[in-house]
């Protein structure tokens, strides 16, 4: 044999000898690190767990008492709203023409429902009333309010209507 095929089989041997000490060594010591660092991640994350807890228990009563401060009970959010709106109809001389049922829509796991409701009444009390469903309540977001002046032809006196869509998420 001379030098030249003694140098490609040293060469060849030394690839051969690496692939199998990768196969029997390095990829086993790589998959054990893997598993070491997952691991390492769940533990961190059962110390984090009871801080997690107490954050959510706190949460929790927030979120009760923001229930609880606008005005919104165990019953569905349909008859609080109309609660609401014909609690402050009465006190502010407004007069509730019509309420609909929701549209309800569904998009990507979210449900979307747009309640459609009719007011008479005078302008600053339907604004004071839109204000208070915003502001107050959170019931949701007005998207839309239409006023429309109408005539009564057996009286001959004009009256304001408001139509008012408003958009509940849940």
């Amino acid at each position: 044999m001379t030098k030249k095929q003694k140098n490609i089989i040293l060469v060849i041997g030394f690839v051969f000898a690496l692939l199998i000490c990768y196969q029997f060594a390095i990829s086993n010591t790589l998959e054990q690190k893997q598993q070491y660092d997952t691991l390492s991640k769940e533990v961190l994350l059962s110390k984090n767990a009871p801080k997690k807890l107490s954050l959510l228990k706190q949460k929790e009563v927030y979120y009760d008492s923001l229930l609880t401060k606008y005005q919104l009970d165990g019953s569905s959010i349909q008859n609080n709203l109309l609660r609401v709106i014909n609690a402050f109809a009465e006190s502010n001389n407004l007069k509730v023409v019509s309420f609909l049922e929701p549209h309800i829509t569904v998009k990507n796991d979210l449900t979307v429902k747009t309640y459609n409701f009719t007011l008479e009444g005078q302008f600053n009390d339907i604004n004071q009333l839109v204000y208070q469903l915003e502001q107050q309540t959170k019931f949701g977001e007005i998207v839309n309010l239409h006023f429309e002046k109408k005539k009564n032809f057996r009286t001959g006196r004009y009256f304001l209507q408001a139509k008012i869509l408003l958009k509940s998420f849940g």
